[in-house]
This record gives C-alpha cells, sequence and structure tokens, in this order.
C-alpha cells in the first residue's frame, strides 16, 4: 500500500476494513496477519529498489563499442555500350 492509496481511504472506510478483519480473522490471527502483509510490503519495496538500482547502474554505463561492420561485395553491373 502507498501513502496514495491510504490517502484515498476515510476514517468510516478504515474503521469498517478493521472490523472485518476482527471478523474473519479474530484477535489472535490479526498480529500475525499483519506481520505477514508487512513483510511482504517489506519484501516488495526490496525488490523495487533492487530493480531501480540496476536500471540506474545500466543506464550510467557507456555503451559497448561495436564494431563496423564490413561491406559487403557487391557485383558492379555496367551497361555494355
Amino acid at each position: 500500500m502507498t501513502l496514495s492509496m491510504l490517502g484515498m481511504l476515510g476514517t468510516t472506510e478504515i474503521i469498517i476494513i478493521a472490523v472485518v478483519v476482527l471478523v474473519l480473522f479474530g484477535a489472535r490471527k490479526v498480529p500475525e496477519l499483519m506481520k505477514g502483509v508487512g513483510t511482504g510490503i517489506k519484501e516488495f519495496k526490496k525488490a523495487s529498489r533492487d530493480v531501480q538500482e540496476e536500471l540506474h547502474r545500466a543506464s550510467e554505463e557507456p555503451p559497448a563499442p561495436t564494431t563496423p561492420r564490413k561491406p559487403t561485395d557487391t557485383v558492379s553491373q555496367s551497361s555494355g555500350h
């Protein structure tokens, strides 16, 4: 979840979601569930950061030198006048 997503939820919606989670999972399972959600968000952020760093490194690397291509042998056709 990003802050922009949380910004769209009002207090009433957050309370309703919390009550539904409590009813569905019970008070004993909620901390365990939240720990799993937190771990998932942490892993997602880490993977996202790794991808951004890799893209940044790739954009800073100089391009690989290219070897000049040999001209292809073409047979010139001449008209005989």
